[in-house]
């Protein structure tokens, strides 16, 4: 019996050896090239994903950072950067900006240059790195995975020779649908800030048509420098057109749930909610506070990872607003403590934001419409109130205002008063609580979760180095090609020279009978 059961744990042993080294052989090797901020909340998702299935994952990044930490599913390559902590303050929104409609959109324009110039300079120090960017060319590795919101990512794919996967929310001057030749008819795909629906009237389409015209001009406003950079540091000339299209899987963060239909491309994949997570138990303190709150519930209150802090009047009018319902609140601030501070709302630097939106005790979410955050209280069915800030926070909320799951509030021009009724519509009125639950019903629905899509999709560039046969054969013409204009002209040239000729055949038939004629009839006259 003593024998039996050592033969067993040897074969066992054997079996575990034997799956173990097969994993270590079907593993691939990774580079990660990273975009700070919430963007890398969802990459980290992934990574740690890929990571635990036996992948070696190598992620390049600043030494001076907001969120990118170490983990044990990845290794780290730090590189030295020109800036330190307090100057990463520039790349933090202005919240409020006060002043008149020309001011607010010169100080939006000042920010973007502000915001390209920070990015620039971090991917210079990347790509001149010469050290790490050896050692990154000796290591060999099997793919590059990437947010192209900056084309950092893409530049290092080209000048390694790697297959690329994007990760993405969108490029708000639709440069990934330039570079994947995605149709994007303007007759029901709504542009960026535009403020439109799928359902368009003429007044509509024509400010849809307008502002896809003027998209080419904001791409070159945002990303001409990084264009200059790629072809300086690649040695020839080179636009991001060209760099975007060569990526073999473009992972994109939503689904048709939140956002309206549209035209895909094959190698384009919607993986939207990647980062909602099961609920896990809260931590201690958190779930005494929540339980205390009795037959009336929580209220989450967040404005993303960037934002902590608000002007102290604008606190005191939020905090004074939350004393007014009887939930309680949990609000994400770090601020100044405004005075109206009710005893119900309590501030904590940091909260498990998914546990919580999946309380069956949360009753609401106060949200600045950040994707993230969106597809949690979705996930969850969480109704939302929701204060946008900037980016395509606008363009979300209005998404989710459309489809009947929260109400928005311009948090510059609200009121206390604003604020309470806001949070007792979505509280109280059913309907909303309903649509979310609807929502959620539908986007829980599906073949395989969003984040081991996105990992199959990783895993088959790594395995296959690249995705080709997904890669449409527009990318490779011109303009004038894609839309047949060559041969359109050919055909009106051929129209005309025909009409051409029957008019001349028939003016010279037309000739010819007026002279018979005349001789005819002089003829008759001699």
């Amino acid at each position: 019996m003593a024998f039996t059961s050592h033969k067993l744990h040897v074969v066992g042993c054997l079996l575990f050896l034997f799956v173990s080294l097969w994993r270590v052989s079907d593993s691939g090797d990774l580079l990660v090239v990273p975009l700070d901020g919430s963007h890398w909340l969802t990459l980290k998702t992934l990574i740690d994903e890929l990571g635990k299935r036996g992948h070696n994952v190598v992620v390049v990044v600043p030494e001076v950072n907001m969120h990118m930490e170490p983990s044990a599913y990845y290794t780290t390559k730090m590189f030295p950067v020109p800036y330190s902590r307090e100057d990463m303050d520039i790349i933090r929104p202005e919240i409020l900006i006060n002043g008149s409609f020309f001011e607010r959109i010169s100080v939006v324009f000042q920010k973007i240059k502000t915001l390209r110039q920070f990015f620039l300079t971090t991917c210079e120090s990347l790509l001149y790195n010469t050290e790490l960017m050896q050692e990154l060319a000796e290591r060999k590795f099997d793919a590059l995975l990437t947010d192209p919101f900056v084309p950092c990512g893409a530049i290092v794919a080209e000048y390694l020779s790697l297959p690329t996967v994007n990760l993405l929310r969108g490029i708000p001057c639709g440069l990934d649908y330039f570079a994947t030749q995605c149709p994007r008819p303007c007759s029901y795909v709504p542009r960026f800030f535009t403020g439109n629906t799928d359902r368009m009237n003429f007044f509509q389409r024509t400010k849809n048509v307008l502002a896809s015209l003027t998209e080419p001009l904001l791409c070159h406003f945002i990303y001409s420098p990084f264009e200059d950079l790629a072809t300086k540091f690649l040695g020839r000339e080179v636009t991001l057109v060209q760099l975007l299209s060569r990526a073999s899987i473009w992972l994109m963060r939503f689904d048709f749930i939140f956002e309206y239909p549209r035209p895909l491309m094959p190698n384009m994949v919607l993986v939207g909610g990647i980062n909602c997570k099961e609920r896990k138990p809260l931590p201690q303190e958190f779930e005494e506070f929540v339980n205390s709150s009795g037959q009336h519930g929580v209220v989450i209150f967040s404005l993303g990872s960037m934002v902590s802090e608000l002007p102290i009047a604008k606190s005191i009018l939020i905090a004074d607003a939350l004393g007014q319902i009887p939930q309680k609140v949990l609000w994400r601030y770090t601020g100044e403590i405004p005075t109206t501070l009710a005893p119900n709302t309590k501030l904590v630097k940091w909260l498990p934001q998914n546990d919580l939106l999946g309380h069956p005790k949360t009753r609401a979410f106060i949200t600045h419409g950040g994707t993230n955050g969106i597809y949690e209280a979705i996930c969850s069915g969480v109704p939302s109130v929701m204060l946008p800030l900037f980016g395509d926070q606008g363009y979300n909320v209005q998404r989710m205002v459309d489809r009947g799951a929260g109400v928005d509030l311009d948090i510059e021009k609200m009121s206390s008063h604003d604020l309470v009724n806001a949070l007792n519509t979505v509280i109280n009125d059913t309907r909303y609580k309903e649509t979310m639950m609807k929502l959620s019903s539908l986007h829980n629905d599906r073949p395989i979760e969003p984040v081991q899509l996105s990992v199959y999709w990783v895993e088959f560039v790594l395995k296959h180095r690249g995705a080709e046969h997904l890669r449409p054969a527009a990318q490779e013409l011109s303009w004038i090609q894609y839309h047949c204009l060559d041969v359109i002209g050919v055909f009106l040239a051929s129209v005309v020279a025909s009409m051409w000729l029957m008019v001349k055949c028939c003016l010279f038939c037309c000739k010819r009978c007026l002279c018979g004629a005349k001789n005819q009839m002089k003829s008759k006259s001699d």
